[in-house]
């Protein structure tokens, strides 16, 4: 697959909240551990809540293959309350960050949440994992971010649990 052929991997679903209280939890790294659908964040590392692009936030990571480690995640896409992305490069505790290196070990992934507002009180969350950048072996390797659909699935459900308005009906999955 040639990069031009390549296309992100995007999962959406309806929240009944407002995009500015979605936004807000997304943009707290101390929050992530509650929505995260991977059950790979172990907690953040830098407590600063995200204010734009250029900020760097820490989190804490377990792979069954990796072990303990952490990421550091450059925040690259920036729009209050409608849209905020980051780069992850791997961390303290990543083999990556042990090679030694002149280059970041930033590996062209990028991870961003899209928040559209749908009446007053209700918004439709997509997350959008983006590996284009990623070396071809990389892509091919996680079948070009195909084998995130399930987590990105599960993490706006429980992005959805955490803000949504439970007395509102007109939940629904979104793809």
């Amino acid at each position: 697959m040639t990069d031009d052929e390549y296309q992100p991997v995007a999962v959406s679903r309806r929240i009944c909240a407002p995009a500015h209280e979605i936004f807000q939890v997304l943009a707290n790294p101390a929050r992530h551990p509650e929505f995260d659908g991977s059950e790979s964040l172990r907690g953040a590392g830098s407590t600063a809540v995200i204010s734009g692009v250029g900020d760097v936030f820490v989190m804490r990571m377990y792979f069954s293959h990796l072990g303990d480690y952490e990421m550091n995640n450059h925040v690259v896409e920036y729009e209050r309350d409608r849209r905020i992305g980051w780069e992850p490069e791997a961390g303290r505790g990543h083999p990556d960050a042990a090679q030694a290196s002149p280059e970041p070990a930033r590996w062209g992934h990028r991870w961003s949440y899209q928040l559209t507002p749908d009446g007053p009180d209700a918004t439709i969350v997509t997350e959008i994992y983006d590996c284009s950048r990623a070396p071809e072996k990389e892509r091919a390797g996680m079948d070009n971010g195909k084998i995130w659909v399930e987590s990105m699935a599960r993490t706006l459900e429980r992005l959805d649990t955490l803000c949504g308005k439970v007395d509102q009906p007109g939940i629904q999955d979104v793809s």
